[in-house]
């Protein structure tokens, strides 16, 4: 009876928002993605109806934050979408974001395409800063898509292996961690990345849960001796997280000595578990512990986390 009386029609403005759809089942539901969606695979023939103002292939993290900047500074936004497509699919659910007006289309501007339209459609803004509302996000698609009860049989999971972790690190003494989530110019992460790091058996040196991801200037990370670097770039994959740390490699060096030195630097897929407020934060917990204790839990998945180290020896700018 639920099911009967929720979404039928429904389109995902954001990645996180599409990988919730389908760790509950609705993949045929799913009518429009955005252009970032690239998770489940199953998913991906669906139309995007949305694309960056600019091409991001081959730019680095500085090109990347420039374009951001010019885009935001002479059209306000980031994204266009296909207003014509999106109407023609006639959405009764669509889904999208507050949080980040640079990570994914924002609400506002959806809501207003709508109203434009004609485009009677629920719209459900998904606004998660913190591992709790992330988890509140699955049970709000859930109830708005019909399906509450496998929202709650979901949520129940992710927190079961969230309590493993948490059971199978709890001896340990904590790893002081400096996360960095964009490197030109530096970003030290909030939101739930920071729970994440306590979680796996860590301490976030810099970023506060539940805030905003800061920028902060290279002098500041300085002289802090992390324990562990976890290099984490918004929206990059492993191997592009890669690029990106050896292109830093003189600045990361200087943040995190004795983390390079003692072979406990790493680079993770940030994109798949780490920016994205959908299910697979639980994954990136995991990752994390695995790279924190790994006597205490199984190393991750090869394209998931590895360690980083500089082309150069410490001292050698590259």
């Amino acid at each position: 009876m639920q099911e009967a009386s929720g979404a039928r029609r429904i389109v995902s403005f954001l990645a996180s928002g599409t990988e919730i759809l389908a760790a509950l089942g609705l993949e045929d539901r799913i009518v429009g993605i955005s252009h970032e969606c690239d998770y489940p695979q199953q998913v991906l023939d669906r139309p995007r109806l949305s694309r960056p103002r600019f091409d991001p292939a081959g730019m680095d993290s500085g090109e990347v934050d420039r374009a951001v900047r010019a885009a935001m500074l002479e059209h306000g936004s980031v994204y266009e979408v296909d207003a014509d497509r999106l109407t023609a699919l006639q959405p009764d659910l669509i889904l999208t974001q507050a949080v980040c007006e640079v990570c994914a289309v924002p609400t506002p501007g959806v809501r207003q395409l709508a109203a434009d339209n004609g485009i009677d459609a629920r719209i459900e803004s998904l606004d998660a800063h913190t591992s709790q509302q992330i988890l509140a996000s699955i049970l709000q698609v859930a109830d708005a898509a019909g399906v509450a009860e496998r929202g709650v049989a979901l949520v129940a999971a992710l927190r079961a292996r969230i309590d493993a972790v948490r059971a199978a690190v709890a001896a340990e003494p904590r790893k002081k961690v400096l996360a960095i989530e964009w490197l030109d110019p530096p970003f030290t992460p909030g939101h739930w990345v920071p729970e994440m790091i306590e979680a796996a058996g860590g301490e976030c040196l810099v970023g506060s849960a539940g805030a905003h991801s800061r920028q902060v200037p290279w002098e500041e990370l300085g002289g802090l001796d992390p324990d562990v670097l976890v290099i984490m770039p918004c929206g990059y994959d492993l191997e592009r997280s890669r690029a990106d740390a050896d292109a830093q490699a003189g600045k990361l060096t200087d943040a995190a000595p004795r983390a390079v030195a003692d072979g406990n630097a790493f680079v993770v897929n940030g994109s798949a578990y780490f920016n994205r407020s959908g299910p697979r934060f639980v994954d990136g917990i995991e990752i994390l512990a695995g790279l924190l204790h790994p006597h205490r839990w199984a190393h991750p998945p090869a394209d998931a986390g590895a360690l980083w180290s500089p082309a150069n020896p410490p001292g050698v700018r590259s």
